[in-house]
């Protein structure tokens, strides 16, 4: 069947909206953690997103049906992809990561699984990602510069290298999964399941009630839970249907200048000219890896949809 013009095309809209929506989850992550510890403010966040899917599920009538060994499987990636990533960037968010350098890390991500893939399954992987992973590494690392004061110190910048390697096998793990459930019954079974190991993790090491300031916390939990976990996941399973996985990916790059104009805006965050071209090679590199052949838009919205991640 003769594939639409349009079909490797993004609608601008949606991607903008998309992109915005994803580096706003770098701003609102350290405003929780300022508010609340970084387990509690995520248990509590996948809490109110895992009842907004299941809610959204039910309401729109969607498939429920998911044999008991990828019932299993989506619960499995689900912990590494929630539970875990996100643990760990909070822990950094926590220990003074900043939002900009937070983005560089998880806007390498896609090519980081990518080299992961050739590395593991045998996949090809081309010279292009290859050199576009390593000049986005040297641009990570002028960010960082030689002072790692200012990023939070050594322990935060590893927690959050941690965290975008956690995402990759995450992204990888959704392949393992093999069936095709439905989108928003996975993402509800996977927030579900993320959050009573972070509430518990975070009533043994933060105690009953680690919140400095309900209000912010407040907001912030459902900031994170509707608009990151859900809108985000809405507009790009969206995104995936018109442009496929790879051209929804190839977004990545555009993030981390977006979250740090919106860092310097909301956290007063400021970058010095040294940093300033860090960010500049960095988004190069990855946006020369993320660039995508046209291809077929997929068949199969949820499994491609996830194959991307969300913030």
């Amino acid at each position: 069947m003769t594939r639409p013009a349009h079909a490797n095309h993004l609608p601008l809209l949606p991607a903008a909206a998309f992109v915005l929506v994803w580096s706003s989850g770098y701003i609102s992550g350290p405003a929780a953690v300022h508010a609340a510890a970084p387990f509690s403010v995520l248990g509590w966040r996948f809490v109110v997103a895992a009842l907004i899917a299941a809610g959204l599920s039910l309401a729109l009538r969607r498939p429920t049906r998911m044999d008991r060994a990828t019932l299993g499987r989506v619960a499995l990636v689900g912990l590494v992809m929630n539970a875990l990533q996100f643990g760990l960037m909070y822990v950094a968010f926590d220990l003074g990561l900043g939002a900009t350098l937070a983005s560089l890390f998880h806007a390498l991500s896609p090519v980081l699984t990518a080299l992961l893939a050739a590395g593991l399954l045998g996949e090809r992987v081309s010279r292009v990602q290859v050199l576009g992973f390593g000049v986005g590494v040297a641009g990570v690392l002028l960010v960082l510069g030689a002072d790692l004061g200012h990023a939070g110190g050594p322990v935060a910048v590893v927690i959050g290298a941690l965290s975008m390697l956690t995402l990759s096998l995450g992204t990888l793990g959704q392949r393992w999964i093999g069936a095709q459930p439905d989108l928003l019954w996975s993402a509800a079974v996977q927030f579900a399941v993320s959050a009573p190991p972070l509430l518990v993790l975070g009533w043994l090491t933060e105690g009953a009630w680690p919140v400095t300031d309900g209000r912010q916390a407040l907001i912030s939990v459902l900031f994170l839970a509707i608009v990151n976990s859900i809108i985000g996941l809405v507009l790009l399973s969206l995104l995936v249907l018109r442009g496929g996985s790879g051209a929804a990916a190839s977004l990545f790059f555009l993030s981390p200048p977006v979250t740090a104009v919106l860092a310097w805006l909301i956290l007063d965050e400021t970058l010095s000219p040294t940093q300033l071209v860090g960010l500049v090679v960095a988004v190069v590199g990855v946006g020369a890896a993320t660039r995508t052949r046209a291809a077929p838009a997929p068949t199969a919205v949820p499994a491609a949809a996830q194959d991307v991640g969300t913030q």
